[in-house]
């Protein structure tokens, strides 16, 4: 479906028939799924996707005039024209996002309420009388999952903190050194059910080093500080790679897709296909991490709902800006699937891109080189392209010692534009140097291009480096290490 301008908050009636269809459709799914026999999470999940993204998709659209009203707006900077556009929309998807999931509760866990409550779900069995008493004693109430609602809690509590934190950002606009250690305190809830439902904290030791440091190396404590530093990382790496139109949705997008893969090899059936490419057919019994990837899919494929519908009003040209919300409500959702769903070091392999960009940028976001408010890619109005931003080094704040040693460094290697000339005195100086994000590295190997042009290539980029992940993690990670969890 197509935005309609974004002077206008009205559906058109192809988009007003469409959302009306899949909205029915999911309606009609989850009026069912408590009727059926066969295992429901999947297909509840699949359904309250389909109705998050129509509701996203059709609050975004209306709420646009209100959001501007409120002052929640902004101008696209890589145009040739300066409009206006709504900003945080983003909080819409994760309002939207959040009661989908708190709406999943009932059906996930319906089974075990009606079995722990009207013997074994069979509610018009005429029980005996010492059954009954029993049941009313609550007998039976320990069949009920704790642990697994105590995990899908804690998953909210740590979502709802964080998109309270990007809100806030939106709205005050936090500076970043007092903003940044709030996604650890949020991943709290997170931690803490990891410890008492799971509690592993050791590593299994590469090959060439087990003889000196044996089979695993219990970690203790440093495990937690490592995924509280992950809680940290992942919402503002998805922040930071950030500044064209379409690209914190499609990186978001790309990422979770790939997790869903990496799930879905635990789900289907050991002797197909996919399975066995990954090397997960071995065993004809479902895989001990089942339940792991099952609760990891019913976060992802809602996310993916409210994510393709803010991207068809985010991408090129954008009718809406996401904000910070959506950034880092975005990278907690892999944070609560990669810990809860113990695979965090797999999901570092599928933030490769985001990684790169945070060490690439380390030079100004810790202040060794001079950092502007915005370090997106510079709009030429002549060209209609995008190139790579820029920043001017006056002749009297020259970078000195090690700093401009790096920097020649890192253009002799081709990772950064540095501008030189000569003064009036024979020395060398740097007039401006590139800004360290890795879009503008990419325009700096590529050229000059389309804003639209270069949202796909880095999409691209991501995708391809997220399998290339997938691929040392199933076929290649047997060459260090002796032994798998496969």
């Amino acid at each position: 479906m197509s935005p309609s301008p974004p002077t206008s908050s009205t559906l058109t009636r192809n988009e007003s028939l469409t959302l009306f269809t899949i909205t029915s459709a999911c309606l009609t799914v989850l009026a069912n799924a408590l009727r059926e026999d066969a295992e429901i999470p999947l297909i509840v999940s699949l359904a309250l996707s389909g109705f998050a993204f129509a509701a996203s998709y059709a609050l975004i659209r209306w709420l646009g005039p209100t959001f501007m009203r409120a002052g929640f707006r902004g101008a696209d900077l890589a145009k040739a024209t300066r409009r206006e556009i709504p900003e945080c929309m983003g909080a819409v998807c994760a309002a939207v996002y959040l009661f989908v999931m708190i709406l999943f509760v009932p059906f996930v866990f319906y089974r075990d309420v009606v079995a722990a409550t009207s013997g074994g779900g069979n509610r018009d069995v005429v029980l005996p009388q010492a059954q009954q008493l029993d049941v009313e004693r609550g007998v039976f109430l320990h069949r009920f999952p704790h642990s697994k609602l105590a995990s899908y809690l804690s998953a909210m509590v740590s979502l709802h903190t964080v998109a309270s934190l990007g809100l806030a950002d939106d709205l005050f606009d936090i500076r970043w050194r007092h903003k940044f250690f709030i996604p650890a305190f949020a991943a709290i809830p997170l931690l803490v059910v990891y410890a008492v439902d799971f509690g592993v904290t050791s590593v299994v030791v590469p090959r060439l080093l087990q003889p000196y440091l044996g089979p695993l190396i219990d970690l203790g404590g440093l495990y937690y500080v490592y995924m509280a530093a992950f809680a940290i990382f992942a919402p503002n790496s998805i922040n930071i790679l950030a500044g064209i139109n379409g690209i914190e949705v499609a990186q978001s997008i790309v990422i979770a897709s790939l997790l869903a893969l990496n799930d879905t090899l635990y789900l289907l059936p050991p002797d197909t296909l996919i399975p066995r490419l990954a090397g997960v057919s071995s065993k004809p019994h479902p895989h001990p991490a089942t339940d792991s990837h099952l609760f990891s899919l019913s976060f992802l494929i809602p996310f993916l709902g409210v994510s393709f519908a803010l991207l068809c009003h985010n991408a090129y040209p954008a009718r809406v800006f996401v904000g910070d919300t959506y950034c880092y409500f975005a990278g907690t959702v892999f944070v609560v699937v990669g810990i809860l769903g113990h695979f965090s070091k797999t999901l570092m392999l599928l933030l490769v891109p985001q990684i790169f960009n945070f060490v690439y940028s380390a030079p100004q976001l810790f202040g060794l080189v001079p950092c502007p408010r915005h370090r997106l890619p510079r709009f030429n109005a002549r060209t209609g392209l995008l190139e790579p931003s820029v920043t001017v080094w006056a002749e009297d704040k020259q970078p000195k010692g090690l700093v401009k040693w790096g920097l020649q460094v890192l253009g002799r290697l081709g990772l950064l534009r540095v501008v030189t000339e000569r003064g009036e005195d024979g020395r060398e100086r740097i007039v401006e140097t590139s800004n360290f994000t890795i879009l503008n590295l990419w325009l700096v190997w590529r050229g000059p291009m389309k804003e639209s042009r270069l949202t796909l290539e880095m999409t691209v980029v991501q995708a391809a480096v997220g399998l290339a992940g997938l691929v040392v993690r199933y076929r290649l990670a047997l060459l260090v290490f002796s032994q798998d969890n496969i």
